[in-house]
């Protein structure tokens, strides 16, 4: 279940990421026939809280709002809060060091999740889940900057510094600022469905999928959004999976060379055109196994894949099950179950 979400702020938290927790789960679509959420931002100490950028929000909910949630989400913090960065001493660790959040708060998310609650975390946000104690013995990430410094504080929390998010059920943690979106649609994706995830995503224009970990971002980052030379041609591309499209042939609509079609789509998408097509035509094929009573043939013809076989090679390798086992899990018929990382 996904309905009743609140969202966390203390003091030192960052705009940005709280605003895109706030635009997926806050925002009434609908006028898209899309469902709504309970949703509360809740001051996670006194008010009013300042924000990294200098200015104050008076939350109108105090912690008692988290006992009805599904879902507490965690934006970022700043490195001064945290103790990060140039200038700052090391922080101290164990059972004696001072302790970096209200114990009010941390014991909130710890019954949160005793009772079967959902908390996830924006960048930075994962070391308040692990002050609580919620990343021991889990995996996790956040913002590759701030990777090392998160076990390094919590050894007994497996931290993957190169994934966008992660879900070790019922703990979601992401990366820096955008992979937050990425980590609330996929759990909208995972609790609620694709269609929900793709309406949510289309009204904010981000994509509801992105490939590949936060490493590609390290030295050259790419912005979650293709706003450049090429977003009519992923528009129109979109619109025509089921079709065999080679490079050359793209390069040729979007007039240029292949060499230089190759070298912008990385610069713009963060990916090759190839693993690109191939990560939406998984997508669509997962919104056909869960939306429709297609054949598994059907399924990987209209997806683009053109036979069953190749998709199922291609399914298990991006999400490591087989069509029809994504299918009995994800379909609205089916009976609901219990994922895990684990």
């Amino acid at each position: 279940m996904l309905r009743n979400v609140a969202v966390v702020l203390v003091n030192g938290f960052l705009p940005f990421e709280f605003g895109t927790i706030c635009e997926v789960f806050g925002v009434d679509r609908a006028d898209d026939r899309l469902p709504p959420y309970d949703f509360a931002v809740v001051a996670g100490e006194p008010p009013p809280l300042r924000a990294h950028n200098d200015f104050t929000v008076q939350p109108s909910s105090g912690l008692e709002r988290l006992a009805e949630a599904d879902l507490i989400a965690l934006p970022a913090v700043d490195d001064e809060r945290l103790g990060i960065g140039a200038g700052q001493p090391a922080a101290r660790t164990g059972p004696d060091a001072p302790q970096l959040f209200p114990e009010d708060l941390l014991e909130a998310l710890r019954e949160a999740v005793r009772r079967g609650a959902k908390v996830l975390s924006v960048c930075t946000g994962a070391f308040i889940l692990g002050e609580a104690g919620l990343l021991d013995e889990r995996r996790c990430t956040t913002h590759w900057r701030s990777a090392a410094e998160l076990a390094r504080r919590y050894p007994q929390a497996k931290v993957d510094p190169d994934v966008l998010y992660v879900d070790d059920d019922p703990v979601i943690t992401s990366a820096g600022t955008a992979a937050g979106i990425d980590a609330c649609l996929y759990l909208v994706r995972k609790e609620q469905g694709s269609r929900i995830a793709n309406g949510i995503a289309r009204r904010m224009v981000v994509p509801p999928h992105r490939d590949g970990g936060q490493a590609q971002y390290v030295d050259q980052p790419v912005a979650a959004v293709c706003d450049g030379t090429l977003r009519e041609l992923l528009e129109w591309l979109r619109a025509h999976l089921d079709q065999p499209l080679a490079v050359r042939q793209l390069a040729a609509r979007a007039n240029m060379s292949e060499r230089t079609f190759a070298r912008r789509f990385v610069q713009e998408t963060g990916t090759t055109p190839q693993r690109w097509l191939t990560g939406q035509r998984i997508l669509l094929a997962q919104q056909l196994l869960e939306e429709s009573d297609e054949t598994i043939d059907a399924i990987a013809d209209k997806a683009g894949f053109g036979n069953a076989t190749a998709l199922r090679h291609h399914f298990r390798a991006w999400r490591g099950t087989t069509p029809n086992a994504y299918r009995r899990m994800f379909s609205s018929a089916a009976t609901p179950g219990v994922l895990t990382d684990r």
